[in-house]
This record gives C-alpha cells, sequence and structure tokens, in this order.
C-alpha cells in the first residue's frame, strides 16, 4: 500500500495493510527475507547502491532489508511519523536515538523517573562528556529551569515506569522547542494505539516493539519513529555502524503483532481499568496507581493525551516487600516476570529487579517503595485477574 493510498484510513487498517511489499509471487502474508546480504546484477549496480541507496534498495541486513522496511514503514503510519528505523530491542532504540544525536559537550534534560536500563544510557553519555541534568518530570518549573540555549534533547517516558507518571508532552515540548532541544519521547506505556506523542510535539519517539507491538512475549525489538532526516541521516548511520539493527524474522513477528494490537490493546485498557477499580480501597492495599482513576494527579491530563489509563497498573501491599511477596507467591493466573505489554498477565517487583540497581534514595525519591508491584494487564478475563488478586492480597 503505498503512502498516498493510506492516507485517511483508521489506524487499524494501516496496521493491517501499510507498508506491505510483494515478491514476484504476490504472496498474501508478508514475506520474510532472511537474508544477510543481496545480489547485484553488475558491479555497476553494486557501485550504485553503496554510493547512496533508495527505500528499496538493499545491500546488507545491518543496514537495511525488505521485511524490516515493512515493518518501520507501518509503525511510522501509526505513529503519525516521516520514518522509521527498526533495531534490535528496545534499550538499542533509546541508546541510538540519544547516542547518534549527542556528542561531548552537548546538554541532554532527562526526566529523574526513567526505567533503570534508560538511566544507565543517560550515565554512559555523561561518561562521554555529555551534560545530564534530571528534573521531576512532572514539574514543569523544573523543565524551564534546567533547559537552556545550547541544550540538545529532552528525554521523558510519556508514562513513566513503573510509578506510572504522565508527562505533559506537549508543554515540556514547547519548553524544549523554545531553547532549541529535541523532544525524544519513549512511549512504551501509552503504546502506538494511545499515542498522539508526535502530534503533541515529540520530535523522536522511541519503542520496544517487545512490549504491545509484539504482545506476545515472542522476541525483542524495538523502534525509532522521526523525521526521515533524522531517522535516515542521524539515527541509521549510527545503528547500522554499531550493529544495533534487527533481525527480518523479528520484524516479520512485529509485523504480525501491529495486525492485532490496537484489538488488544483496547482490550487489556479496559480490562486495566476494571482491575484497578476493583483494587481501590482494598484493606489489604496502602495505595493504587492508575491513570485511569480519578484519583490520580495527572488523570485529566491523561485522558487527555491518551483518551485511556493504559495498560498498566501500580499497587502497594500495606505490609512492604514481605506482603509484597507473600501476595506475589499465592497469586495463580498472573505469573511474576520482568517483561510488560504481553497477552498474559505479568506482575513484577520494581525494587528488586527492573530498579534494583538504584540506591535506596533515588528508588524512594522516585517512590518505588519496598512493596510496590507493577501488573501488566493481559487478555484474560476480567472477573478472573480480580478474583486472584483478591484472593492474593488476602494471605
Amino acid at each position: 500500500m503505498s503512502d498516498s493510498s493510506a492516507k485517511g484510513l483508521h489506524p487499524r487498517t494501516q496496521a493491517v495493510h501499510h507498508g506491505i511489499r510483494r515478491s514476484q509471487y504476490g504472496e498474501m502474508a508478508e514475506a520474510i527475507f532472511l537474508t544477510q546480504g543481496f545480489v547485484y546484477d553488475s558491479a555497476e549496480q553494486a557501485e550504485a547502491r553503496f554510493k547512496g541507496t533508495g527505500p528499496d534498495e538493499f545491500i546488507y541486513a545491518r543496514y537495511g532489508n525488505p521485511t524490516s522496511r515493512m515493518f518501520e514503514d507501518r509503525i511510522a503510519a501509526l505513529e503519525g511519523t516521516e520514518d522509521a528505523f527498526a533495531t534490535a530491542s528496545g534499550m538499542a532504540a533509546v541508546n541510538g536515538a540519544l547516542f547518534s544525536m549527542c556528542k561531548p559537550g552537548d546538554h541532554v534534560v532527562a526526566a529523574r523517573a526513567l526505567f533503570g536500563s534508560c538511566l544507565y544510557v543517560l550515565d554512559l553519555l555523561a561518561r562521554f562528556g555529555v551534560e545530564v541534568t534530571y528534573v521531576d518530570g512532572t514539574d514543569l518549573d523544573q523543565w524551564q529551569a534546567a533547559l537552556r540555549p545550547g541544550t540538545r534533547a529532552a528525554f521523558f517516558e510519556t508514562i513513566s515506569n513503573p510509578t506510572l507518571e504522565v508527562i505533559d508532552i506537549a508543554a515540556v515540548a514547547r519548553l524544549a522547542h523554545a531553547a532549541g532541544a529535541l523532544v525524544v519521547a519513549d512511549n512504551v506505556f501509552a503504546t502506538p494505539v494511545f499515542s498522539r506523542a508526535a502530534e503533541l510535539g515529540a520530535d523522536v519517539i522511541v519503542y520496544s516493539a517487545t512490549k504491545h507491538i509484539d504482545g506476545g512475549g515472542r522476541a525483542l525489538a524495538g523502534v525509532i519513529c522521526g523525521t526521515r532526516q533524522f531517522v535516515r541521516e542521524v539515527a541509521e548511520p549510527y545503528l547500522k555502524h554499531t550493529g544495533g539493527a534487527i533481525s527480518p524474522f523479528h520484524s516479520w513477528i512485529m509485523l504480525n503483532g501491529l495486525t492485532t494490537m490496537d484489538l488488544r490493546v483496547r482490550a487489556q485498557a479496559d480490562t486495566a481499568l476494571q482491575v484497578a477499580q476493583a483494587l481501590q480501597g482494598h484493606p489489604a492495599l496502602s495505595r493504587v496507581i492508575y491513570p485511569g482513576l480519578k484519583d490520580h494527579p495527572q488523570h485529566d491530563l491523561a485522558m487527555r493525551q491518551m483518551g485511556s489509563g493504559g495498560t498498566m497498573i501500580a499497587f502497594e501491599p500495606a505490609g512492604g516487600k514481605e506482603a509484597a511477596f507473600a501476595a506475589l507467591n499465592r497469586l495463580g493466573i498472573i505469573r511474576i516476570s520482568n517483561n510488560l505489554g504481553d497477552s498474559k498477565s505479568i506482575v513484577t517487583h520494581p525494587a528488586t529487579t527492573t530498579h534494583q540497581r538504584l540506591s535506596d534514595d533515588d528508588r524512594a525519591y522516585l517512590g518505588i517503595t519496598p512493596g510496590l508491584l507493577r501488573l501488566s494487564v493481559g487478555l484474560e478475563d476480567a472477573g478472573d485477574l480480580i478474583r486472584d488478586l483478591r484472593q492474593a492480597l488476602a494471605a
């Protein structure tokens, strides 16, 4: 489907059809091009390809692949950006986006509430001479004070992991652009289904496609979305020379995940709201965090920005780590793991897993208490999940 024929179509239709490239055999399903290299008709053609390839001229799988290009075109169409580059993992996307745009002496302002591996990448940037300033992502005054002329990037998770703070994308973008900075948004928790990040001012949007895009816990992948100039002239050279490109097979998995993503994520979000409402006020819990609940500090912003509370919930048993572990060990349907966005519901104890490398003070500052649990709601029946949680909390 060409770019012109895709215009005006609903995202659910684009997720099924956009970007398809069929071979001479006219296959219905997207083909997997499992090849590391490509054959040229002549030495002259090889020379021309290496001088500058077009959108469908490939030279090596690390540089591009027809299956991967289908995935890139499709996710860019859904996200509303000019282009995209698929990577081997979500962290390859974060690393590629930030390292490709920064040089020693540059300045980056980042929200403090980030996934542990994102914080590690920022630490690496600092090690290589990039100044990094951390702010409370929900406090616009802190963004205003930290941004300055010459700031290269403002980086944040649109919904923070794991405490589910919602960042005002449009407001931060206005401040960042006034300082001449690019806005880099990690949009995993918002998902491409509920995303309006590009429309609201994000310049570069990164995803761990491992999560909701795959949706089945099958493969690692990531993607960087943005302008064609940034994707092809800034991010792609860095990624293709440092080896962060996606495999064709994983691109094929992600393409198939996109076809059902809208249905899956909306169903998961509907269930998440029911689960959060059922947990709210439970006597064994000291707090329940879900952007779809009216008591969430950024509830109104989440509804304006996404129209949904998303698929993730955080909650805390009143007895701290001991009570949290007791509840985890009694769960029957919900599984303990550190992934999210899966069709299966997954619960995580961030303080001892995804955010364990942070200091006690940093975890306390971010609200990652010893008892906090992060729940990724899957496709199971809402009633079954609620019963499972209630019996686990009864301990």
